[in-house]
């Protein structure tokens, strides 16, 4: 190992270089303007991989963007590791906030700045170097490696979901490494063990045709009422969801593991006195932060229907409207969960009412990984030779980074889908890192 540190270490300069040059690609998914950059990236992502020794490269193409696959293969008696990342950023507007032009890096203090410097340009490019240093100093690699490289992930991933489904033997795996997300700091280090998962859904009730004056109360139904009726249906006087099925899937608890989340309490208690909630409110057979971290919920996040503006319109309205999102733990479905709150909002509503409930996008599955783990102890064995501090263990309350647990729990997902032999499924167990220095280590 000391041999490969050595390599990296005289290559530094040429890293930063090239991380440099892939920074100035503005390859920015959600522009159709900037299409031809993110295919620039995508090939600039297939060249680094085939100088690195990774001799297996492959550009595929989808509907929006390519996505780039790569593997090097060393003997079927060595573990698969394969990387996932992306090579697309996120717009730079407001440009009048950049102190430089965001593709135009610069180094300040030993830190670069640029549009996708650490989302995640430095970071997909962490695995490639170093397998080039392994290959470099060794001849070979201790895993057999295989990446995944897209350029959606700031547009949801649409194309992602096709692939797998397509290409399911070449992601065949014993460990995903996905390195878009964060571990903390160099002072504590942080591993997430967990993100909750997402359903979404809009609610229309319909009780007329039109809007009716409102001197016809007591013959013409109003929608609001049947509507405040069924969401306040969904929940009992203590908070516990009464949706028909929805807590069958999730999983127990081990004791370690709740011990982990009930560490979090006093953090938990801290941002409550900051957002000014006055007392919590869930399950009571659960604490708080059990109840915040790995435990589902059903939330209304917005409803809407008949006159909203200055003064008094007296009408009755004839339709309103809800959005619903779930918060789901590992275990549950959005799709199952989904057509659950479904079933149970058409049977809980009134019979004068007409009840359309519409999927919400921004879906996501669930994905939790033990502290037992043999994954996680190399995780954090790995962090402490990097930061020289003990890691702590953090379970995550929404779905990490936008909807990065949605992409990456789709990889888990789809192995569970499969079973659990090496032979078929497309991975065990996940690490999500992007310690500058784990990599290497790992």
């Amino acid at each position: 190992m000391e041999q490969v540190k050595a390599y990296v270490q005289q290559n530094r300069e040429r890293y930063i270089k090239e991380l440099i040059e892939l920074l100035k690609i503005p390859s920015i998914s959600t522009e159709p303007a900037h299409h031809d950059d993110v295919r620039q990236a995508a090939q600039w992502m297939a060249e680094r991989l085939h100088q690195a020794g990774i001799d297996d490269v492959r550009i595929v193409e989808t509907a929006i963007h390519p996505i780039v696959y790569a593997q090097r293969e060393v003997g079927s008696d060595k573990p698969t590791i394969l990387f996932y990342g992306h090579f697309d950023v996120q717009p730079a507007e407001p440009l009048a906030l950049w102190t430089h032009p965001p593709f135009d890096p610069y180094i300040e203090e030993g830190r670069i700045y640029a549009r996708g410097a650490s989302d995640m340009k430095a970071n997909v490019l962490l695995p490639i170097i170093a397998c080039e240093a392994l290959l470099s100093t060794t001849g070979t690699l201790p895993f057999n490696a295989k990446f995944l490289l897209e350029g959606e992930e700031e547009i949801g991933s649409p194309s992602l979901a096709t692939f797998i489904a397509a290409h399911r033997e070449w992601l065949t795996c014993d460990l995903t490494i996905s390195a878009d997300g964060g571990v903390g700091s160099v002072e504590a280090p942080l591993i997430g063990l967990s993100s909750r998962g997402l359903a979404g859904l809009q609610v229309r009730v319909q009780t007329a045709n039109v809007d009716i004056h409102s001197g016809m109360g007591g013959l013409a139904p109003n929608a609001l009422h049947a509507l405040v009726t069924m969401l306040d249906a969904l929940r009992d006087e203590e908070g516990r969801i009464l949706v028909d099925g929805f807590y069958d899937e999730v999983r127990p608890f081990s004791v370690a593991d709740q011990a982990i989340v009930e560490s979090r309490t006093l953090g938990m208690e801290k941002m409550a006195e900051e957002w000014g909630i006055k007392a919590s409110f869930g399950e009571p057979e659960y604490t708080p932060v059990q109840r915040a971290l790995v435990r589902p919920t059903l939330e209304v996040n917005g409803m809407w229907g008949g006159f909203q503006g200055e003064g008094v319109k007296t009408v009755i309205p004839h339709e309103a409207f809800a959005k619903l999102t779930c918060r789901l733990v590992a275990g549950q479905d959005p799709r199952t969960i989904r057509e659950r709150v479904r079933a149970y909002l058409e049977r809980v509503a009134p019979p004068y009412a007409t009840v359309t409930v519409e999927d919400l996008p921004g879906e996501a599955f669930p994905y939790r990984l033990s502290a037992d783990h043999a994954s996680v102890r190399v995780l954090q064995q790995v962090l402490h030779q990097a930061t020289g501090h003990a890691a702590d263990f953090s379970f995550g309350g929404a779905c990490s980074n936008r909807c990065w647990a949605s992409r990456r729990s789709r990889l888990a997902r789809q192995a569970r889908a499969s079973g659990h032999t090496r032979q078929t499924n497309l991975c065990d167990w996940i690490i999500l890192c992007d310690c500058r220095s784990c990599i290497v280590s790992i």
